[in-house]
């Protein structure tokens, strides 16, 4: 779950919501509340499986979480090294390659 609330919480929302909507509308505004929360999910799911298909190849397993720039790159970097092959150790005696002066 995104929010950590405890029971006391949801009671005290509950007589909150009573409250202020009033028990004779507090079915109809609950039905209603659902129904947005379930159009917004549909949104962010729709969303996320649009990015993934005009990402291309390589993004299948995109998750919203992996869009954090610092995670995205972390990810990414890993697989190309995972790719790469192991380079042995250059020798302290390292020349510049006078091509790139």
């Amino acid at each position: 779950m995104f929010f950590d609330f405890g029971a006391g919480e949801i009671i005290g929302l509950a007589v909150l919501a009573m409250i202020l909507i009033g028990p004779d509308r507090l079915p109809t505004f609950a039905v209603e509340a659902a129904k947005f929360i379930k159009r917004i999910r549909e949104m962010a799911t729709n969303a996320t499986n649009d990015l993934k298909e005009n990402l291309g190849p390589g993004f299948e397993d995109l998750k919203p979480t992996d869009l954090n720039p610092k995670t995205f790159i972390q990810k990414q970097l890993a697989n190309v090294l995972d790719d790469a092959e192991p380079k042995s150790v250059p020798s302290s005696s390292s020349k510049i390659d006078p091509d790139l002066l």
